[in-house]
């Protein structure tokens, strides 16, 4: 027998390398998993920016009525709207002799007391159709009846988140 030491296999001039249909399910599996990761971020802003349109709202909502709540029972004497009944929208009270005067300007909610003015909503949201109404007692304390309505800047894929609100506060 013979043997054949030096023999070697026969080598081939082509390289291994992927065919067009591997490439091709490849790039439609790196297609679809774009997809749906776009699909995941888009809707997780969305959810965001709806979360943040509502908290704006809520807070600012809350804060301001808390505020009257709070200013309006110390007030020792309702100078705007100046008699029973009036509606108005603006208020002007006083507090220990200091004018406190609440009023809307281009969209914000101001305090302006001691010459000094300070906007009370947040920057993500606007104050509209504020109302004031002075409602007399038998008692002789003077009630105010508020109203005021909270917009979101904060653009949800719905529109703007917008709310509402309504009390009455009566002066100690």
């Amino acid at each position: 027998m013979k043997q054949y030491s030096n023999l070697q296999p026969p080598t081939s001039n082509f390289k291994r390398s992927y065919t067009l249909i591997e490439l091709l399910i490849f790039m439609g599996m790196i297609s679809i998993l774009l997809v749906v990761l776009t699909e995941v971020f888009s809707s997780t802003l969305d959810v965001r920016r709806e979360s943040e349109s509502i908290s704006s709202v809520e807070q600012d909502g809350n804060f301001l009525l808390n505020r009257f709540m709070y200013d309006i029972p110390r007030a020792t004497n309702i100078n705007q709207p100046n008699a029973d009944g009036v509606t108005d929208t603006a208020l002007d009270i006083t507090i220990d002799g200091a004018s406190f005067i609440y009023s809307i300007n281009n969209g914000n909610l101001e305090l302006t007391t001691g010459g000094t003015t300070k906007q009370l909503n947040g920057i993500d949201s606007t104050i509209s159709n504020l109302t004031f109404k002075r409602i007399g007692n038998d008692d002789a304390k003077d009630t105010i009846q508020l109203g005021f309505t909270v917009t979101s800047k904060i653009q949800r894929t719905t529109g703007p988140e917008s709310k509402s609100y309504q009390t009455t506060v009566g002066l100690r």
